[in-house]
């Protein structure tokens, strides 16, 4: 079973602009690198100690790639201290999976490639660092996508709106899909698409796609379409990994934890992620040990029924 975190090395993944209706000081973008190594380590072991065996990194423009060194910001990681990175947290029992998020509403990392969207520039970008994240990480096993909220109401409050639908989307989805499968991993992304477009989502997504279906509230029902979206996605067959957060409630993960137990099936359940959607800064500490502790308490009651 996969236990995960996500943590971002980049958090330039919200607005291009200071957006006071998030109520987040962290939302826009920023040209340096919003990280704090010391904390990084200590989350690692804390990570460790709790029995979690996966890191889900975002690495967005945090990283001064070798292909695109124009997207990195500043303070941005060598790709040489990357690697280091990831060899620490092999050694201590952990897998590293690299993310990416290619929605339109959280790219601002691509720096003026996010302005290309959909064109020859912006398919060369993308091709080539995914290709070198794979090869940074050694071809993980999964590398996510992101692709969540690509929508106008998602990018109201953004000063450059870009939003793929109908098949544009799928078009670029496909592609990015097949960047992944040929560099040897596997392609994982969230699933929030299915939310409003069910029927296709469900004719057109390959079952080969690992999903995380998300919801953060405490109340568990399928009247409610982010929870019934874990039924469904089980009922057409697809390898999940249900994702819960601290974001509005901390009973989320477990909640989350206990539902999906019963209702996926064990082959295609391959484990839990959990997120806290700040970034990795020591203002944001006790956010952080709280939502790594709590999925360390998931997995001890997830062993005690086992």
């Amino acid at each position: 079973m996969i236990w995960a975190y996500l943590l971002h090395l980049s958090y330039n993944m919200w607005a291009d602009r200071d957006v006071p209706e998030f109520g987040d000081q962290y939302s826009s973008y920023k040209p340096y690198l919003r990280f704090d190594s010391a904390l990084w380590n200590d989350l690692l072991k804390k990570m460790a100690d709790m029995g979690l065996n996966m890191i889900v990194t975002d690495l967005g423009d945090g990283v001064k790639y070798e292909s695109h060194p124009e997207i990195a910001v500043r303070e941005a990681w060598t790709v040489s201290h990357l690697k280091e990175e990831l060899a620490k947290i092999r050694g201590m029992g952990m897998e590293p999976i690299p993310k990416l998020n290619f929605s339109t509403c959280h790219d601002a990392w691509l720096g003026p490639y996010s302005r290309c969207v959909s064109t020859e520039t912006y398919y060369e970008v993308c091709r080539d660092l995914i290709s070198e994240v794979i090869e940074i990480f050694d071809k993980p096993r999964l590398l996510h996508l992101g692709m969540d909220e690509e929508t106008a109401e998602h990018q109201r409050h953004y000063n450059y709106v870009v939003i793929r639908q109908h098949d544009l989307w799928w078009h670029d989805l496909y592609f990015l899909f097949d960047e992944v499968k040929k560099g040897g991993s596997r392609p994982w992304i969230w699933s929030d698409y299915l939310w409003d477009h069910t029927e296709i989502f469900l004719e057109k997504m390959p079952k080969w796609v690992l999903q995380s279906n998300w919801y953060y509230g405490a109340e568990f029902s399928k009247k409610i379409r982010y929870v019934k979206a874990y039924l469904d996605l089980e009922e057409h067959g697809y390898d999940q990994i249900p994702t819960g957060s601290t974001w509005s409630v901390p009973e989320s993960f477990q909640k989350t934890v206990e539902y999906c137990r019963k209702h996926i099936a064990p082959d295609r359940l391959l484990g839990f992620l959990q997120t806290v959607w700040k970034p990795t800064l020591e203002a944001c500490r006790q956010n952080h040990i709280q939502a790594i502790e709590l999925v360390g308490q998931a997995l001890a009651k997830w062993r005690t029924k086992a």
